[in-house]
């Protein structure tokens, strides 16, 4: 039995069946996919792309090419975000079907240690199992005092609904949900504000790495308050009047619509896991083995959002496996990832994995840090935006690469040759010496590891000590 259909969820779900199990999936939706196919990062990549055309068209002019206005059917927009979103979730319905897998529609709760009552349209059903995976995934955290049954707050599945392009629009929140959203509306038309209550865009990213986004946000949006705190939004025929405090919090001011996108937090009490005897924290999480993910009922095994931090996609998607695995008997099976990355789509877009440089110096950990400027870059001179940096944290004496991280286009796309250098054990000569194609953005990463190694070429030579 797998509760949940998300990436985590359907990964689980169709491994169980190609190992033999006969297997059961709950989706309490009417779609497969869960909230990252459904509501999150299908949808909002859909529009990014369509946002990423539009700056595109308008950074052109440096190049001497001119294009007007652009013409924006909202309708035609939402549609093409929506037949993306058809096409994934219609493909998961064939491959469960392939694999026999039987999906039961409705909400699932625990109601003993191998029984599960799903509520749906036509009633209750209990359904009984041997093992079971929780992949409930996760909610959007409120704001406590905030008036969310006005239509014009927002979370991120009500920005992703695209109603309509307000002229004002409010982010509560600088991270990557925040400014994913807010890159959308800033190309749609809106004028943007984005308040968030630490001192940094993208809060846990290395500040050089967050440099390049926030000069460019900067210039695009209304206005972008950091350290600042709203204490209070006053529903208004014409608007929300938002009141805010902080030591650079701007005076109250009006906005067409809000959205708040201050983080998610796990649905681990939502399913009934005392009646199952799954120990759930304070905080919802559902607490696992670190390595067999199975939880204090050892025949019930959890992943994805629901177990903790990073709230991933692609992290559920491997553990799905892996707790498939562990429940078919499969020799070795066990959650052993070294590195998870992470990446904002944002313009640019920012990229990290492993150890960061701020966790490094917080830490007290030794390091060395070996950055490549795309200023030195010719693919990213020849793209018009030199604004990107390529950065390896090593290990000082053996310069094996300990993180990484890039901001830049596309610098989602290139993270994963560092990932794979984290997941080897690789140094920085193993990067250096193997050959990346010219000109592309991709040897950005082959330059960083030639400064770590010192042999690069394409920048003055290092001082030697």
């Amino acid at each position: 039995m797998v509760l949940g259909s998300g990436p985590g969820g359907y990964s689980a779900a169709f491994h169980a069946a190609d190992l033999g199990l006969r297997t059961v999936l709950i989706e309490r939706h009417e779609r497969l996919g869960g909230v990252c196919l459904n509501v999150g990062c299908i949808p909002s990549k859909a529009l990014l792309h369509t946002a990423g055309l539009i700056a595109e068209a308008e950074d052109a002019a440096a190049q001497g090419l001119r294009f007007g206005a652009p013409e924006i059917d909202l309708d035609a927009v939402r549609g093409w975000k929506d037949e993306v979103v058809g096409k994934l979730t219609g493909g998961l319905d064939g491959l469960a079907r392939g694999r026999k897998v039987q999906v039961v529609r409705g909400t699932g709760r625990f109601t003993g240690p191998h029984e599960i009552a799903v509520e749906g349209p036509e009633g209750t059903t209990p359904v009984g199992f041997e093992h079971c995976i929780v992949a409930a995934g996760s909610s959007a955290v409120r704001l406590p005092g905030l008036p969310y049954d006005d239509e014009r707050v927002m979370d991120s599945t009500g920005a992703l609904a695209l109603a309509d392009v307000p002229g004002r629009l409010l982010v509560i929140g600088g991270g990557i949900i925040g400014m994913e959203m807010a890159s959308v509306y800033d190309a749609l038309g809106a004028q943007v504000t984005v308040v968030e209550l630490l001192d940094q865009l993208l809060p846990g990213c290395d500040g050089d790495l967050v440099r390049p986004l926030a000069k460019r946000v900067g210039a695009r949006y209304e206005a972008i308050h950091l350290a600042t705190r709203v204490t209070a939004v006053e529903t208004l025929e014409d608007g929300l009047w938002v009141s805010f405090e902080g030591g650079s919090a701007p005076a109250h001011a009006m906005f067409d619509r809000v959205l708040v996108a201050v983080g998610r937090r796990p649905n681990g009490r939502e399913i009934g896991a005392d009646a199952a005897g799954v120990e759930v924290d304070e905080r919802g999480f559902v607490l696992v083995d670190p390595v067999t993910l199975r939880t204090s009922a050892p025949h019930i095994l959890a992943i994805g959002d629901v177990i903790g931090e990073p709230m991933l996609a692609h992290k559920a998607s491997h553990e799905g496996k892996v707790a498939a695995e562990v429940i078919a008997g499969e020799p070795g099976a066990g959650y052993d990832a070294v590195a998870i990355p992470s990446v904002a789509y944002t313009d640019p877009e920012v990229a990290w994995v492993g150890l960061t440089e701020t966790r490094a110096k917080a830490d007290g950990i030794e390091h060395e840090v070996a950055k490549f400027p795309w200023a030195a870059s010719g693919r990213a001179l020849t793209l018009g935006r030199p604004d990107g940096l390529t950065k390896l944290i090593l290990e000082p004496e053996t310069r094996r690469v300990l993180g990484a991280g890039i901001v830049g286009v596309h610098a989602g796309d290139l993270i994963a040759e560092a990932v794979l250098a984290l997941e080897t054990g690789a140094v920085a000569e193993d990067v250096a010496l193997t050959i990346h194609p010219h000109p592309t953005l991709s040897e950005t990463v082959m330059f960083a590891a030639e400064v770590g190694a010192g042999t690069i070429t394409d920048l003055p030579p290092a001082r030697r000590a």
